[in-house]
């Protein structure tokens, strides 16, 4: 089963709000989902993102797939960068 970190939609129209959402790659955009991790408001100025990290962090390390709006999310909140540290401490001897 292949898993994604996407954003699921919500809000009215116009004014969008997303959840940060572990699914299924094979459900719909606003479908079921396996967890919800944190929330995205792009309306505010600067946007706000409330993530918990250490869900997101264990997810990627299970093999879950984010899309290229989350992945850059997950850039800024440098949760990418400690998977990429740890990566790093797991090949030390």
């Amino acid at each position: 089963m292949a898993v994604k970190i996407r954003l699921q939609r919500k809000g009215r129209k116009k004014t969008p709000f997303y959840h940060i959402v572990i699914a299924d790659a094979r459900a719909p955009r606003d479908g079921r989902f396996i967890e919800k991790l944190g929330t995205y408001n792009p309306m505010t100025k600067p946007a706000t993102i409330e993530i918990d990290r250490d869900k997101a962090y264990d997810w990627l390390v299970k093999g879950a797939q984010p899309s290229d709006t989350v992945r850059a999310i997950l850039r800024f909140k440098g949760v990418l960068f400690r998977k990429h540290l740890m990566r790093g401490v797991a090949k030390a001897p």
